[in-house]
C-alpha cells in the first residue's frame, strides 16, 4: 500500500468534542442502527435455520439426503450473494444492496411459505428456497461493506468486530433461543415459527434501512458506475492477480468450514462414540456460539492494537488449530479413563474454539486494506470465503469420512487451521502502523476516508 503524503495535522476540537464512548469502543455511531436492524435480521434468520430440517422431516416427509440436498442448494445461492454482494455494494451502494436483500428474503420466504409448502411441490420448494439464498448475504454483507466505506481506518477491526457480534448474536444464538421459545412456552407448530421468522426479518430491515441517515452507503463507493462489468468483475481480477487477496478467501473459508464439517458428523461422534445425547452436542454448539460473540469484539480491539495478522495467527489459527484437536482428545481420554468431568473439560475445550474462531475477526480488515479504493470488490474475495464454507465442509465430510473417520477428520480441521496461520503470516505488511507501513495517525479525516472507501 503506497504511503499516502499528507502533513500531519493536529486534532480539531470539534473532532474531539464529538468523539463519545462508541467512538471510543469502535462502533460507527451514524451506523447503530444499522448493528441493530441486523442482529434483528440475523434472528430471524436463525430461527429458521434452526428448524428448517426437522420441519421438513417431520410435516412434509422429506428424508436427510433430501434436506441435504436443499440445503447444498441454498448454500451456492449464499456463495454467490456472498461474493457478489461487495462488488455491487461499490456499484449501487450498499444501502441499495442490503435493500435487495431484504426483498429476496421476505418475498422468496412468502412465496416457500405460501405456495411451495402448501402444495408440497418439491421442485417449486428448492426453488423458492435456493434463490432466497441470495438475500441474507446481501443484507448482511452489504452492511458489512457499509462499515468498511465509514469507519475510522485506525479501528476499523473494532468496527468489523462490532458487526460480528451483531451477526453471531442472531445467526444461530438468539436465533436458536427465540425458536425454542415459540415452540416451547407459547406451544407454536413449526410452520407457525416459520412465520416468525419472517416477521423478524422484516423488522430488521426497517430499522436498519429507515434508521440509518449516513449518507456514504446511500450512493455508489466508486466513480466509474457506468463500467458496470468492470466493476462487478474487479473482485475476480484481484484474485487473479494479487496472490494476497486469494489467501484472504482460503483462510476465510478455512476459518468456517470445520464448524460447516462438524455439524454433520458431531452429533454421531457424540451419540455413538461417547455415548452422549445428541442434545449434549447441541449444547456444546451453543457455548461455543455464545463464548464467541463477546470475542469477536475483542480480537477486533485486538487487532487494532496488537496486529491484524498477528491476532489471525496466534488467536485465531493457532487457537483453533489446538481447540479442534482437544474437542476429540479431550473427551476421547477423559471418558477411557472415567472421569466424572469429561462433559464439562469438553465444554470448556469448546469455549476455547469459539474464542479461536473470533480470533480471524482482522482478517477482514486485512482484505480492505488490499483495495482501499474499491473496499466492496476487496471484501468480494473474503465473503467468497464465507459461502465457500457453507459447502466446502460438508462436501468434505461426505468425501472422506468413510476413509477417515471422525479422527481422522478432526486431525485434517486442525492441519487447515495451521495452513490459515502460514497464509496469514504472508498477510503482514498491511496494517498502517505495523511491519513498516507508515501510521495513520498523521493522516487528517480527509485521507482517512480515501483510505478506508476511496474518493468518489
Amino acid at each position: 500500500m503506497a504511503a499516502l503524503a499528507v502533513p500531519q495535522q493536529a486534532p480539531r476540537p470539534e473532532r474531539l468534542a464529538a468523539e463519545g464512548i462508541l467512538d471510543r469502543l469502535g462502533l460507527p455511531r451514524p451506523l447503530i442502527w444499522g448493528f441493530v436492524g441486523l442482529c434483528l435480521f440475523m434472528i430471524g434468520d436463525g430461527v429458521e435455520t434452526n428448524i428448517l430440517a426437522p420441519f421438513l422431516q417431520q410435516d412434509h416427509g422429506y428424508s436427510i439426503p433430501l434436506v441435504g440436498s436443499l440445503v447444498t442448494v441454498y448454500g451456492v445461492a449464499v456463495a454467490i450473494a456472498a461474493f457478489s454482494s461487495a462488488a455491487l455494494s461499490d456499484l449501487w451502494g450498499p444501502r441499495r444492496v442490503m435493500m435487495i436483500g431484504a426483498i429476496i428474503w421476505a418475498s422468496f420466504d412468502v412465496i416457500f411459505l405460501v405456495v411451495a409448502l402448501t402444495v408440497d411441490n418439491v421442485a417449486l420448494v428448492f426453488v423458492t428456497y435456493g434463490l432466497r439464498g441470495f438475500g441474507y448475504p446481501f443484507f448482511a454483507y452489504g452492511f458489512l461493506v457499509w462499515i468498511t466505506a465509514t469507519a475510522n481506518a485506525k479501528r476499523m477491526a473494532s468496527a468489523i468486530g462490532w458487526f460480528y457480534v451483531a451477526f453471531t448474536t442472531g445467526l444461530p444464538t438468539l436465533g436458536a433461543l427465540v425458536a425454542t421459545t415459540t415452540l416451547d412456552v407459547f406451544s407454536m407448530t413449526m410452520y407457525q415459527t416459520l412465520w416468525v421468522s419472517l416477521g423478524l426479518i422484516c423488522v430488521g430491515a426497517l430499522i436498519a434501512l429507515i434508521g440509518v441517515k449516513e449518507k456514504t452507503g446511500r450512493a455508489p463507493l466508486v466513480q466509474n458506475t457506468d463500467k458496470t462489468f468492470e466493476v462487478l468483475t474487479y473482485g475476480l481480477k484481484l484474485l487473479a492477480t494479487n496472490p494476497k487477496v486469494a489467501l484472504v478467501m482460503l483462510t476465510r473459508t478455512i476459518n468456517s468450514v470445520p464448524t460447516y464439517g462438524m455439524a454433520i458428523f458431531f452429533p454421531a461422534l457424540f451419540v455413538d462414540h461417547f455415548h452422549w445425547s445428541i442434545g449434549r452436542f447441541l449444547i456444546l454448539t451453543t457455548v461455543i456460539y455464545a463464548v464467541n460473540i463477546p470475542f469477536n469484539l475483542f480480537f477486533g480491539w485486538l487487532g487494532d492494537r496488537l496486529g491484524w495478522s498477528r491476532t489471525v495467527i496466534w488467536f485465531g489459527a493457532v487457537l483453533c488449530s489446538v481447540s479442534m484437536l482437544g474437542l476429540y482428545v479431550v473427551p476421547e481420554y477423559a471418558i477411557t479413563h472415567g472421569w466424572a468431568l469429561a462433559y464439562p473439560l469438553t465444554l470448556g475445550v469448546g469455549a476455547v474454539f469459539g474464542i479461536g474462531l473470533a480470533g480471524f475477526v482482522p482478517l477482514s480488515a486485512i482484505a480492505v486494506s488490499l483495495a482501499p479504493n474499491q473496499p466492496g470488490a476487496a471484501m468480494s474475495s473474503y465473503n467468497l470465503g464465507i459461502g465457500a464454507a457453507v459447502f466446502a465442509g460438508p462436501l468434505l465430510v461426505a468425501l472422506l469420512y468413510d476413509g477417515l473417520g471422525a479422527r481422522g477428520l478432526v486431525l485434517l480441521f486442525a492441519a487447515l487451521y495451521l495452513v490459515a496461520a502460514v497464509m496469514s503470516a504472508v498477510l503482514r505488511g498491511t496494517q498502517p502502523g505495523f511491519d513498516g507501513v507508515p501510521a495513520t495517525d498523521v493522516v487528517d479525516d480527509a485521507a482517512l476516508a480515501d483510505l478506508s472507501h476511496g474518493t468518489r
